[in-house]
C-alpha cells in the first residue's frame, strides 16, 4: 500500500531540510576557516615592531638590513679585540634590543654571522683567528 500524500511530501520536505544543514555547517566549518585565516593575518599587521613581540616563526634573516651584521660585528670587534660566532651573537643580539636570554634567536644569529663574516673574510674585511674551544675566533686584522 502506497504511503499517503502527506507522508510523502513531509519526507521530501524532511530530507530537503537536512542537506540545508549540511550546507550550512559546510559553509560555517569555511568562515571560521577564512576568519582564523584573517585574525592570523592581522596579528601580523598589529605588530608594532617591539622585539618581544615578534611571534616564535619570524625569520632572523629580516631583522637585519644588508650589511648590518657585519657591520655590528666589526664594531664588536674593533672595541673589544678577537671574539668568537657565540660572543658576537651576544653583542648582535644586545644591540638590536632582542631577548638576550633566547637561546634559540642567539644560535639563529650566530649561523648568520658564521655566513655574513665568512663572506667579508673572503673580501678581506674582517680577519680570522682561528679557533676557540671549537669554535670559530674573528678579528679586525686581515
Amino acid at each position: 500500500m502506497a504511503d499517503p500524500l502527506a507522508i510523502s511530501i513531509l519526507r521530501r520536505k524532511r530530507d530537503e531540510i537536512e542537506s540545508a544543514i549540511a550546507a550550512y555547517e559546510a559553509k560555517i566549518e569555511e568562515a571560521k576557516r577564512d576568519l582564523s585565516a584573517v585574525n592570523t593575518t592581522l596579528r601580523l599587521f598589529e605588530l608594532n615592531g617591539e622585539p618581544e613581540q615578534f611571534p616564535v616563526y619570524v625569520e632572523v634573516r629580516h631583522l637585519f638590513k644588508r650589511g648590518e651584521i657585519v657591520k655590528l660585528c666589526r664594531a664588536a670587534l674593533a672595541e673589544e679585540g678577537p671574539l668568537d660566532n657565540r660572543e658576537l651573537a651576544l653583542r648582535v643580539v644586545r644591540a638590536k634590543g632582542l631577548d638576550e636570554g633566547d637561546k634559540v634567536l642567539r644560535k639563529s644569529v650566530s649561523f648568520r654571522i658564521v655566513q655574513a663574516l665568512s663572506m667579508a673574510a673572503r673580501r678581506g674585511t674582517v680577519g680570522d683567528g682561528g679557533k676557540r674551544k671549537g669554535v670559530r675566533l674573528w678579528t679586525t686584522e686581515t
